[in-house]
């Protein structure tokens, strides 16, 4: 399982026949995203909830992403070492990927990661994302339900609005909640849910200490609450948009490979771009150009 999921992140050519292979074997998958500011204890309210969902009998995957760096490419994958309980168990699969200069909270292969371990019989999987920001909301478009971790540091719930988090959140958890300042944060959050419009989901906010475990046996079961929520409201609708949304991506990614980055394309590309330094053009009409010239090249093939 670890070298398909190699092939897949390193797009090797073999990824492509494995994931049609393996799509069609996956068994109502359902998938968790964990995301909230870097340092908020994500990587061990994951390993908290990986123990209890074994304690059920269930299996488990576990994604991890991190930052790459932008000056030397490479990335610190450590989770393991704040996962240490849940790694030692033979149940629960481990995987650490860097997101590869990917800005939307996860990797460009993280949902094909999951797909790989949802085949191998995994009941649920876990995707801890690099560290939410205002741009960093894909996680909502990968996974079932999303579990927001904020600490006393976070600040206002006003904060949490800018980010988007309200919209994405499913589930609140003010971790590190030994700290000054936990129930006011868990409070203004509270404030905040109640001038939205009613919806049919309740969040819920909780006060967590995840090293401790205390809250997270709360957490886990809320999480539990809303698969059976979504079983009852019949969550087609919503796994039809994601997978809209995944053909186009998929689409894109396959243009951009097959066409854009032909070198001919690229020629022109720079052409244009010093023509529009040159005072000689502008973005929006040499935009159009490239997009006639790709679509030719498109047609050619």
């Amino acid at each position: 399982m670890a070298q398909l999921i190699s092939y897949v992140e390193n797009e090797d050519p073999r990824a492509p026949g494995i994931l049609k292979a393996l799509y069609g074997a996956r068994k109502k998958p359902y998938r968790v995203g964990v995301t909230g500011p870097p340092g908020s204890g994500k990587s061990t309210l994951v390993d908290r909830f990986a123990l209890l969902a074994r304690e059920q009998g269930l299996k488990v995957g576990i994604v991890c992403v991190d930052p790459t760096s932008p000056f030397t490419g490479g990335a610190i994958l450590g989770d393991r070492i704040r996962m240490s309980k849940a790694a030692a168990d033979p149940h629960v699969f481990i995987r650490s990927m860097a997101t590869r200069g990917s800005l939307g909270g996860i990797a460009r292969t993280t949902e094909e990661v999951a797909e790989i371990l949802e085949a191998s019989g995994k009941d649920i999987v876990f995707i801890e994302t690099v560290g939410v920001g205002q741009s960093e909301l894909d996680i909502f478009d990968a996974v079932d339900t999303v579990v927001v971790v904020l600490v006393p540091e976070s600040g206002a719930g006003v904060q949490a609005m800018k980010a988007g988090l309200m919209e994405i959140a499913h589930i609140f958890a003010v971790n590190k909640a030994d700290r000054a300042g936990a129930g006011r944060v868990k409070q203004e959050i509270e404030d905040v849910l109640h001038l939205a419009p009613a919806q049919p989901w309740e969040i819920q906010v909780f006060l967590t200490q995840a090293f401790r475990g205390i809250g997270a046996p709360e957490v886990f079961a809320r999480i539990l609450d809303h698969r059976k929520f979504l079983e009852e409201q019949k969550r087609e609708n919503t796994r039809v948009i994601r997978i809209q949304k995944k053909l186009k991506n998929l689409l894109l990614e396959r243009f951009e490979k097959e066409v854009v980055k032909r070198p001919e394309i690229e020629a022109k590309l720079k052409e244009l771009s010093n023509k529009i330094i040159e005072g000689n053009a502008d973005p929006y009409s040499a935009s159009e150009i490239l997009f006639e010239e790709t679509w030719k090249e498109k047609s050619k093939s």
